[in-house]
């Protein structure tokens, strides 16, 4: 009897062993899967959902933290996009191609043309995750375009310099933005401190030729200011401060007779300008001006400055070929 007893003991005792193990394995397995220390799993659609809410001019607003789909509105917003690391999926285009600074970011980005009205069945078919456009260009446009993709409008702005951070702001990106623009600021140091070597105090107008029109800008517009004062080229001393851009006949030229002149025409691909400018370039009052006869006439693209004074990737654009025109007038 007590052997009897001793062996169920010990049966007992192996049994109770066996399961204190298996409990403990069990334990050991749990904490393995709910240990604090190890950082969940975040998979790229959960990434994509992610959220984050902003303050804008029609209240707050959800948008994605990370969006992949994004669409700016009007001309300059998609290179404010692309300067921030952002390729828009769909732009409104004013040119049929895109300038060559773009051409190969954007070989995949659908063109919708110019019209103020946007192309609501052309941006529902992009399903964008995000839209973004200045209040002035879409605020009638609000309630549709929010219908298709969060919509963020912004405040209209004098400078491209806070568009380009409005926008930043809303894509959370603001070094970035800040970066860009110093980087601008620096080539243009550097490229007025080369100008300067090459011209001196030589005059220098800026003129384009347009469809129905010529036109010359001060320095107190845009594309005029970043001639005359970002880059340092003195302008012509009879322009009148208080125009920002003068139409002038082609008999008023001589008037405005500058040692250089950096001549852009609006639309290459336009026969009506084209027809101006050979016009021009075959009257005796265009031969006779300084410029002219000393051959320091620039020509520019149309499409590659159409953003001049607007936008960071057309003014990088266009201190190259400025800096390149004029060093190779001096070869």
């Amino acid at each position: 009897m007590k052997r009897n007893t001793r062996t169920m003991a010990g049966l007992f005792l192996v049994l109770l062993l066996m399961i204190s193990t298996a409990c403990g394995a069990v334990n050991s397995e749990s904490n393995k899967t709910t240990s604090p220390t190890e950082e969940p799993v975040t998979t790229n659609t959960e990434a994509s959902n992610q959220q984050r809410v902003i303050t804008t001019l029609k209240g707050d607003i959800s948008i994605p933290s990370n969006p992949q789909k994004v669409i700016g509105l009007s001309v300059v917003y998609p290179e404010f996009l692309y300067a921030l690391g952002v390729t828009p999926i769909a732009v409104q285009n004013y040119h049929e191609d895109f300038p060559s600074y773009l051409q190969e970011p954007f070989k995949d980005t659908v063109k919708m043309g110019i019209a103020q009205t946007p192309n609501f069945e052309a941006i529902l078919a992009a399903e964008p995750d995000l839209i973004i456009a200045p209040t002035w260009w879409s605020d009638k446009d609000y309630d549709q375009l929010s219908k298709i993709a969060p919509t963020v409008l912004l405040p209209q702005r004098d400078n491209w310099r806070e568009e380009l951070m409005d926008i930043a702001d809303v894509l959370d990106k603001k070094s970035l933005a800040e970066k860009v623009i110093q980087d601008l600021q620096t080539k243009e140091a550097e490229a007025k401190e080369k100008l300067h070597s090459l011209v001196g105090d030589q005059t220098v107008m800026y003129m384009m030729i347009m469809a129905k029109e010529i036109v010359i800008y001060g320095e107190n517009i845009d594309r005029g200011s970043f001639i005359h004062k970002q880059l340092g080229l003195k302008p012509i001393p009879e322009y009148p401060q208080t125009e920002l851009s003068l139409s002038i006949s082609l008999e008023k030229i001589p008037e405005y007779n500058p040692d250089h002149i950096i001549l852009q025409l609006d639309d290459e691909a336009s026969e009506q300008v084209q027809d101006r400018y050979k016009e021009m370039l075959e009257s005796s009052l265009w031969k006779n001006m300084t410029a002219v006869k000393n051959n320091q006439v620039y020509t520019m693209g149309g499409k590659e400055w159409f953003s001049l004074g607007m936008s960071p990737l057309a003014d990088s654009f266009a201190i190259d070929e400025v800096v390149r025109a004029f060093e190779n007038k001096q070869k």
